[in-house]
């Protein structure tokens, strides 16, 4: 069955491939790697070495009007790497069960996990309040559980906690993130990529859940390896998903015996914006929106007990 071309703007040429704006290079089997923003740094690092991928959204972009060229897509890939998504996401079909369910005979599927690491910035944290996952904050979409405690105290009229930012502390939550990595891993059979955060540094991670290059190229041989393709390294000549980067604190330079000079610092999209800075715009921001302070205090309750905020 035959699905009209769609209007041509600046989404359609991003990914001309998805939409049959043209065809891939290459005369090998197709492989479509489908889930967060992560995907895509994955697919240009599984790229080449016999394999065709096909730059696709990520999942939490795509529509109803993408689903005939997904499904185009699944009937004619050879191989399916996708993060754990769950069944009907975003009212679609989009699970990652679902599209292995819709991938022609004798395709194969693997799981990758979605890669979280905070023992490289153990106060970062992600927040999906209830009353609307898609929350997130100004200036950097990340929050800082010293600020987050902040507000909390601001708000209840307590003293201001104090963080533990010592070494023990950084070990502690790199822990507990890396034992949520490898429960995420054992849960989904996914690909193993927690164990070279057992040597971490900042070239590994950008931010909380942004890998740099070595992450990229270690997964995407182990996926090769598991699927039982030749080995092939890319170089993608830049850093992949770059375009934030997290301040380094002192404790974990001391706690990873690092190289790196501290920073007190965001840089986004290459300038750097103060600490201070963004602290100042998340307080505002929670005078105006409680109802993520409680679910950030909830939902990282355990690390901020580790770095002395809870």
């Amino acid at each position: 069955m035959t699905h009209p071309t769609p209007a041509v703007d600046g989404r359609t040429r991003h990914y001309g491939h998805f939409y049959g704006l043209d065809e891939p290079e290459g005369d090998g089997p197709v492989a479509l790697v489908v889930g967060n923003c992560q995907a895509e740094s994955l697919r240009i690092a599984l790229d080449g070495g016999g394999l065709r991928t096909v730059r696709t959204p990520a999942v939490h972009e795509l529509v109803t009007a993408d689903l005939p060229h997904l499904d185009r897509w699944l009937a004619r890939a050879s191989l399916l790497v996708s993060q754990p998504v769950r069944d009907d996401y975003l009212d679609l079909p989009l699970g990652s069960r679902q599209l292995a369910a819709r991938l022609g005979p004798g395709a194969r599927a693997v799981a990758v996990p979605v890669i979280r690491f905070a023992g490289l910035y153990p106060t970062s944290a992600i927040v999906r309040p209830p009353h609307d996952p898609s929350l997130v904050p100004p200036v950097v979409e990340y929050h800082d559980l010293v600020v987050l405690a902040e507000a909390g105290a601001r708000r209840d009229g307590t003293t201001r906690p104090l963080p533990r930012l010592d070494v023990d502390a950084v070990r502690a939550v790199a822990a507990l993130s890396l034992h949520e990595l490898r429960r995420r891993e054992e849960a989904h059979d996914a690909v193993v990529v927690s164990d070279v955060f057992d040597d971490p540094s900042f070239a590994q991670m950008r931010t909380l859940n942004h890998p740099g290059n070595p992450i990229w190229t270690a997964l995407a041989s182990r996926v090769r390896d598991r699927l039982g393709l030749p080995e092939h390294v890319v170089d993608p000549g830049r850093p992949l998903l770059d375009s934030v980067h997290a301040p380094r604190l002192q404790a974990v330079v001391d706690a990873f015996d690092l190289d790196d000079a501290p920073t007190d610092h965001w840089v986004v999209g290459g300038t750097p914006v103060p600490g201070e800075e963004v602290r100042e715009a998340h307080l505002r921001w929670y005078e105006r929106e409680p109802a993520v302070v409680d679910a950030g205090l909830a939902r990282h309750a355990d690390s901020l007990a580790l770095l002395g905020l809870a």
